[in-house]
C-alpha cells in the first residue's frame, strides 16, 4: 500500500481534491530524503489542539486572556469584548483576506496594549500555562523527536504570543534544538515585568511579510528544497514565502470548525485537508515514509 492510500485508509477525516498531484508530491519528498526536508508549522490549533472532550482549548493569547491569577477582571472583560468582535470577522468566509487584514491589526494591537498595561511577569506566564487547558495534538512526542533525531529543521511560525508558546511546549512536550520559533515575543524590564513587544506585529494574515523579515533563517535552510507546511488558516499558506527556491511543498491544513462553510475552499488551497482531527498522524505518516526510505 502506498503512502497516500495508507493515509486515506487510516483517516476517515482526510479530504484531498487532487490525489494524483498529492501522490506525486509525497513521492518527491520520499525521493529527496531527510536531508532535503524542512517543516514549517503554525502553532495555535495546528500543533496545539483545538478542543478536548467537546471543550475548546485556549490559544496562546487565550491562555493569558482567561487567567484570573494573571490579569485583572476588568482587563479580561475587555479582552473578551475584543475577541467577540473580531474573531467572527477573522473566520468569516464572505470577507477577503485584504478586508480582514486591517481588522486583525486592530484586534492584535488592542489586545497587546491591554496586556502591556497589566504588569505581566514571566513567572506569571509560566503559572498561567501550567493551570491552562492548552494541549498539544496527539502524536506530538513522536513527531518532534523524529524531526530532531534526523536533524530536520522545524520552524514554528505563529501569530500568537511567543513566550506563552515556548512555555506550552516546555511544559506539555519537549523543546528540541532543531526548533525555531517566530512569533510575537514580549519585552521585559529589569524587574521582569512586560513592557512591550519585540519586532513587528505578526497576525493571522501577514505571515508572508514576517517570512521575508526572517530571511536569515531561510538562508540557513536554503539547501532543503522540500517543505511540509502545517496550518489551520488561509494565512498559513504563505509561511514559506521566505524560501527563494522550493522543489516540493506539501500543504497539510487542519479544518477545525465551520466545516460546511470552508471545506471546499480548503480543498482548493491545501493539498490535504484534515477535518476535526486531533492528531499529527497524517504528518507523521508522511515523515515516517521519508525516514524509513532514507535511514
Amino acid at each position: 500500500m502506498n503512502v497516500l492510500n495508507k493515509i486515506c485508509a487510516e483517516n476517515e477525516n482526510v479530504h484531498i481534491k487532487d490525489k494524483d498531484e498529492v501522490g506525486k508530491k509525497i513521492a518527491a519528498l520520499i525521493n529527496g530524503g531527510k536531508d532535503s526536508l524542512q517543516v514549517i508549522s503554525d502553532f495555535d490549533m495546528t500543533l496545539s489542539r483545538y478542543s478536548y472532550n467537546n471543550k475548546r482549548c485556549p490559544s496562546c493569547h487565550g491562555v493569558l486572556e482567561t487567567s484570573a491569577d494573571l490579569l485583572p477582571r476588568e482587563t479580561i472583560d475587555k479582552l473578551k469584548v475584543l475577541k467577540n468582535r473580531y474573531y467572527p470577522l477573522e473566520t468569516d468566509p464572505t470577507l477577503t483576506i485584504k478586508e480582514k487584514i486591517p481588522l486583525m491589526i486592530q484586534w492584535w494591537e488592542g489586545n497587546h496594549k491591554l496586556m502591556e498595561e497589566s504588569g505581566i511577569s514571566y513567572d506569571g506566564i509560566r503559572k498561567a500555562v501550567s493551570t491552562s487547558g492548552a494541549m498539544m495534538r496527539d502524536g506530538h512526542e513522536e513527531f518532534f523527536k523524529d524531526l530532531n533525531d534526523m536533524d530536520i529543521p522545524l520552524l514554528i511560525f505563529s501569530a500568537g504570543l511567543g513566550d506563552v508558546l515556548n512555555e506550552i511546549i516546555r511544559q506539555r512536550s519537549n523543546f528540541y534544538p532543531n526548533m525555531k520559533v517566530v512569533a510575537n515575543f514580549m519585552k521585559f524590564d529589569d524587574k521582569g515585568v512586560m513592557c512591550g513587544f519585540q519586532g513587528n506585529l505578526i497576525h493571522t494574515f501577514n505571515k508572508n511579510e514576517s517570512a521575508l523579515e526572517n530571511s536569515s533563517y531561510f538562508e540557513q535552510v536554503a539547501s532543503r528544497k522540500n517543505v511540509i507546511i502545517l496550518g489551520d488558516s488561509m494565512g498559513d499558506l504563505r509561511m514559506a514565502d521566505g524560501l527563494k527556491d522550493i522543489d516540493t511543498c506539501l500543504k497539510i491544513g487542519y479544518l477545525n470548525a465551520e466545516v460546511d462553510d470552508w471545506l471546499e475552499e480548503y480543498k482548493n488551497k491545501w493539498d490535504i485537508v484534515l477535518v476535526e482531527d486531533s492528531t499529527l498522524g497524517v504528518a507523521q505518516t508522511v515523515l515516517s515514509s521519508v525516514l524509513d526510505t532514507h535511514v
